[in-house]
């Protein structure tokens, strides 16, 4: 860990929500309600392992160099998919945020704008890290070049 996520664990874990907006919802839908969501969980779990998170919305850009099967140009999801990522402690801390009293009226709120309904896998965090800066990558490239083999 580099501090990509301050205060993170290292045996820490990673869910991951994917939420495809109903046509009749919006946008700013989501992100009214994912808002009030997240200040929830980050009044009343930042002591109790929630640690930080993040939501990403589909921009619609395919990355045809990091894309393998095929050469994708398009997809139907831009603008309507998101994901919404969360970092805690452990497991049960994060099962015992989503049994809060103030969480499930808010979660439940979330839910009733997707489509695809909800499945949050979580995942084992084996590796983050942070960018170099500018005087990190140079020496980072100096080193390469005089160590590689």
């Amino acid at each position: 860990m580099t501090g990509l996520i301050p205060n993170f664990p290292h045996n820490g874990i990673v869910t991951v929500n994917r939420v495809i907006l109903k046509p009749e919802f919006t946008v700013d839908d989501l992100e009214e309600r994912v808002a009030l969501l997240c200040e929830n969980v980050k009044t009343y779990h930042s002591d109790t392992g929630f640690a930080g998170g993040f939501v990403a919305l589909n921009s619609g850009e395919i990355s045809n160099e990091g894309s393998t099967v095929g050469q994708p140009v398009e997809t139907d999801l831009q603008g309507r998919e998101a994901l919404i990522v969360t970092f805690w402690s452990s497991l049960e801390d994060h099962e015992a945020s989503h049994r809060s009293e103030t969480f499930q009226p808010l979660f439940r709120q979330v839910l009733e704008l997707c489509e695809n309904g909800n499945e949050e896998l979580a995942y084992d965090m084996l590796w983050s890290g942070k960018a170099y800066s500018a005087d990190e990558a140079r020496e980072a490239r100096e080193m390469k070049q005089r160590y590689a083999a």
